[in-house]
């Protein structure tokens, strides 16, 4: 009998609960905020299973796509546009901001102008920091570490839609001289 009992209840609170298939085979979700390599707010996407249990629905990024839920979206899209279009404007304003601005960014170097080091993003974003911009590291797109001294153009990715430039002076650390 106390087998019995414990079988209902693992039953009762097993958290596993099969979500809508997609015709693909798929879970059907529907996005509450834009992923970017999967879709925009608002899409209903069909992903792997896995990828919806263990990512998208823990981290708040997805809900289930029932009839309700579709409703609710094709009631409020319009206003989830509008809100999306003053983000990208924001946005662009920014990045014409920033790419009036250059910083500078003093490191060690040799007398041929090759750094010790180099120069990264997490270098750049703290230097932007201090010009009271503030991105992240992964917005900032090098195509390689800064290794010599010079004037270099980096791209700035605030968006999946709105990309800018900043300029980036590497010039030699100035050493005091002890006497």
């Amino acid at each position: 009998m106390s087998t019995q009992i414990k079988k209902i209840k693992r039953e009762r609170n097993f958290p596993y609960r099969p979500l809508p298939k997609g015709e693909h085979g798929g879970v059907e979700l529907l996005l509450i905020h834009s992923v970017e390599s999967l879709g925009k707010q608002g899409e209903v996407v069909e992903v792997r299973p896995g990828y919806a249990y263990n990512y998208l629905i823990p981290h708040g990024l997805a809900t289930l796509a029932s009839e309700h839920h579709k409703r609710m979206v094709d009631k409020h899209k319009v206003k989830l546009q509008q809100i999306e279009l003053q983000r990208q404007a924001e946005l662009r304003k920014l990045a014409a901001e920033i790419a009036k601005q250059s910083i500078t960014i003093e490191a060690n170097a040799t007398e041929d102008g090759h750094l010790y080091g180099s120069v990264g993003a997490p270098e750049i974003a703290a230097a932007l920091k201090s010009n009271e911009i503030s991105l992240s590291a992964d917005q900032i797109r090098l195509e390689g570490p800064l290794k010599e001294l010079g004037l270099y153009t980096v791209k700035i990715r605030l968006s999946s839609e709105v990309e800018g430039e900043l300029k980036v002076w590497v010039v030699p650390a100035v050493q005091a001289d002890v006497k």
